[in-house]
């Protein structure tokens, strides 16, 4: 992977950026999914208490997944959240 107008000569260089690259974007395609989980759960249940918003941010993409259907479903934010959340 280059850099727009520059291409590294130096291997290590070339996979250090690219590495760099993946890193962020796989940094801002869990951000927008968190996202989009706590518009939705705002949208569904009102205003999310800090708490609630800080343990979605922390949330590994396993339980992002699982949260991510329960809303469908979930009659109340704590089915939505699931037990232990």
């Amino acid at each position: 992977m280059n850099t727009p107008g520059y291409e590294f000569k130096n291997e290590f260089l070339r996979r250090y950026v690219a590495e760099g690259l993946a890193e962020n974007r796989e940094e801002a395609r869990k951000e927008g999914r968190v996202d989009v989980i706590l518009k939705q759960l705002t949208v569904r249940f009102g205003p999310l208490p800090e708490e609630i918003q800080t343990r979605v941010r922390g949330s590994q993409d396993a339980e992002l997944d699982r949260l991510a259907e329960r809303i469908l479903t979930a009659q109340t934010l704590e089915q939505a959240l699931g037990v232990p959340y």
